[in-house]
């Protein structure tokens, strides 16, 4: 019987170091973070595809609204699909949505508020910008944020719109 608690105690001290070991990356397989969490794991900044823009503009008629983009996987592989015109349907009287033809990598969360100028993906493959702000208990994966949406509700209308998402010039 000692010799068994004797070779119990020690796969436990043994299993123990093993899941404890500084150096071994931490796994976490969920599909949550919070807006704004950094979430890169590209390791190369030579790559092709990468948007190194954090700045975008969404273009509505002759409006322009500088928006800025989350730093998350969503948003860079949303950038990565700019420039991009988009013929958005209306819902709800506060959204404007396209569905993509493929799907995108998802953070979700519940934001529990949206803002007016917030633009999300729905799914994994749905463009949502937002002009009104109200509650909601859906999942999104945060994008970006006009950052001065006044006028957008005026500029995006009833009925379906079209919207072009560019990569902002720098200066």
């Amino acid at each position: 019987m000692k010799h068994l608690l004797s070779i119990l105690a020690a796969c436990a001290l043994s299993l123990s170091c093993w899941s404890c070991d500084p150096d071994e990356p931490v796994l976490d397989n969920t599909e949550t973070e919070e807006p704004g969490d950094n979430d890169d794991s590209s390791g190369s900044a030579t790559d092709s595809t990468e948007v190194a823009a954090t700045d975008i503009i969404v273009t509505i008629g002759s409006r322009s609204f500088p928006a800025t983009l989350e730093d998350n996987t969503t948003a860079r592989a949303f950038a990565a699909l700019l420039p991009m015109t988009a013929t958005m349907a209306e819902l709800n009287g506060n959204e404007k949505y396209y569905s993509l033809s493929q799907s995108l990598p998802t953070n979700t969360y519940r934001p529990g508020t949206i803002s007016n100028g917030d633009i999300m993906l729905y799914g994994s493959s749905t463009v949502v910008l937002f002009y009104e702000t109200f509650s909601s208990g859906y999942s999104y994966s945060r994008i970006g944020k006009i950052t001065n949406p006044d006028g957008l509700a005026s500029a995006v209308g009833s009925g379906s719109v079209s919207v072009t998402f560019s990569v902002a010039q720098s200066d």
